[in-house]
């Protein structure tokens, strides 16, 4: 017979970090809003001619670096280790 400690449980989805995938996902969702804001700043700055899909795709990144930032901190934090 074989003894299964703590550590050797496996919850429903595996063996995964919620702690590490919710900061990693925040960063990653703070990183994409940095980079659309600075990115149409930039291009401001500069007086440089762009076209409207450039302009479009940063505004889209920064939209989504902010629902990413909003929202993994409640799915990967408390959603999804509620369903374990």
């Amino acid at each position: 017979m074989v003894e299964v400690g703590p550590r050797d449980m496996h919850g429903r989805y595996g063996n995964i970090d919620y702690s590490r995938l919710t900061k990693l996902s925040f960063l990653l969702g703070l990183g994409m809003l940095v980079v659309g804001i600075l990115g149409e700043f930039g291009i401001e700055k500069a007086g440089m001619s762009v076209p409207a899909w450039e302009h479009s795709l940063l505004m889209a990144m920064a939209a989504m670096g902010i629902l990413v930032a909003l929202l993994s901190p409640f799915v990967f934090g408390i959603v999804l280790p509620l369903t374990e």
